[in-house]
């Protein structure tokens, strides 16, 4: 029994803060099948547990190991839409892998690679297995939001036999994994594999209609049987401390969408110019934070610094992400909070006034609570700076919706086990419910909505 993982082949750092291509390149077959063999195919395993989207992962594993790709596809996509996408993106260390038995072991086995390693594979061979679909019911459901969410929604329900219609807001389909997450960690030409996946099913994609305003959702509830709400939460947070009105100052939102959707980095190919910055602090340390500060170093910034309140130990970002930042050349400058920005005479950002922190006693969120250091204050000299410190959900939906009710964070109310909202025939899931998480959990959520909408669409009950 081998008991360490197998690692993946990647771009070296010197190389990949130079592009914009992806940085993991996947698994070889023979890698593949290597640690595939590591799984022990335990009676009751844990990992599935550990899956917001059910997927029989030993069953997957031990078709790898036989060398039959195309069943283990098969099997993956029995419960996953989405599998190169969350190959890439998803925590498995802390859901799946996180439970393998082996993780006491030695290491754990790498269940995210090997999804990714399936998901390739088809790519490649160039055609996609579309499984069969029940009779059609002749309900029509509408799904707003094309994110992770609204993609398993529609998913599920084309194959249970129902007429499904996404509209999305943008010019593209993907939601916040067509404008969220850089190219180098999820290239977009996976994505919209992904959804033509999902058109190929018989999901109708309808882009550039903006729900509330295009069409209210009670104009879209005359016209379907059922409605999904999952517009993602893209509303960027600030810190309301002085100078956030400088040039130079950008939400991650703005500066992400601009590089990934706009493919600003690609100018003057593409139509959206980014101002190129020399040194760039970003301000938060979760996924998206790092996403930001890879970003600006490819952009060509000479320093590029991460500003965190608390240690390193208590990040919110996966560790493979703050490992392949900081092995890129991102500065962290931990225990650091920001309380002012400088412009110059023309408005445009030139420093940002600091204080030093401690840890404290542990705060509601179970970590320790930064505590400013009184007299700390210092200044670092920038010109850009991308504030990463999380999102609410748009409130568009909700203010043209009388009787969708809100929490005070501004996320819809919803049944964690049904997703169903105070509206009748009306559905959520995904971060418009529980605020910025993750994609898979988006993906579950949606995945249980699918199936109260379906026993809705067929019983009546709701």
């Amino acid at each position: 029994m081998d008991l360490n993982r197998h690692d993946m082949p990647k771009q070296s750092p010197e190389m990949r803060r130079h592009n914009f291509n992806e940085v993991a390149l996947g698994y070889t077959p023979e890698l593949a099948v290597a640690e595939a063999r590591r799984c022990l195919q335990c009676k009751k395993p844990k990992c599935r547990t550990g899956c917001p989207v059910e997927i029989d992962i030993p069953d997957f594993i031990s078709c790898i190991v036989k060398g039959d790709f195309k069943s283990g596809i098969k099997k993956l996509k029995e419960k996953n839409c989405l599998p190169a996408v969350c190959g890439r993106v998803c925590p498995q260390e802390s859901q799946c892998e996180s439970r393998c038995i082996l993780k006491n072991k030695g290491a754990e086995v790498a269940i995210g690679r090997l999804e990714r390693f399936l998901a390739d594979w088809e790519a490649a061979q160039g055609e996609v297995d579309i499984p069969p679909k029940a009779a059609r019911t002749g309900k029509k459901v509408a799904v707003v939001g094309s994110g992770p969410a609204g993609i398993t929604v529609a998913g599920d329900l084309i194959l249970l036999g129902h007429d499904v219609t996404i509209f999305e807001a943008l010019h593209k389909a993907g939601g916040v994994l067509i404008y969220g997450i850089p190219e180098f960690r999820l290239p977009k030409a996976i994505v919209a594999r992904e959804v033509e996946y999902v058109k190929k099913l018989g999901v109708r994609v309808i882009t550039d209609y903006v729900v509330g305003k295009t069409r209210s959702i009670d104009e879209l509830l005359k016209e379907f049987d059922a409605i999904f709400i999952g517009t993602g939460a893209g509303l960027p947070w600030f810190m309301s401390i002085p100078g956030e009105n400088l040039n130079g100052v950008y939400s991650a939102n703005e500066y992400l969408t601009r590089m990934n959707l706009m493919q600003g980095y690609r100018f003057p190919m593409s139509s959206t110019p980014i101002k190129k910055h020399a040194k760039v602090a970003v301000v938060g340390g979760g996924n998206v934070a790092m996403d930001s500060a890879r970003t600006a170093l490819r952009m060509g910034a000479d320093e590029v610094r991460i500003i965190y309140r608390r240690s390193h130990s208590e990040l919110p970002a996966r560790a493979e992400e703050s490992e392949n930042a900081e092995e890129e050349g991102v500065i962290f400058n931990m225990l650091t909070l920001p309380v002012r920005y400088i412009g110059d005479e023309n408005g445009w950002l030139r420093e940002i006034e600091c204080l030093k922190m401690e840890l404290g006693e542990p705060d509601a969120s179970g970590r320790p609570r930064p505590v400013e250091m009184p007299n700390s204050n210092f200044t670092m000299e920038m010109d850009a700076v991308v504030c990463a410190i999380g999102n609410s959900p748009n409130p568009l939906v909700p203010s043209t919706t009388p009787g969708l009710e809100t929490t005070r964070r501004g996320t819809l109310v919803a049944d964690p086990e049904t997703g169903k909202t105070t509206r009748d025939r009306v559905w959520a899931g995904g971060d418009i419910v529980t605020g910025a998480a993750t994609v898979i959990l988006a993906m579950g959520a949606g995945r249980k909505a699918a199936r109260s909408i379906h026993e809705f669409l067929t019983t009546g009950k709701q």
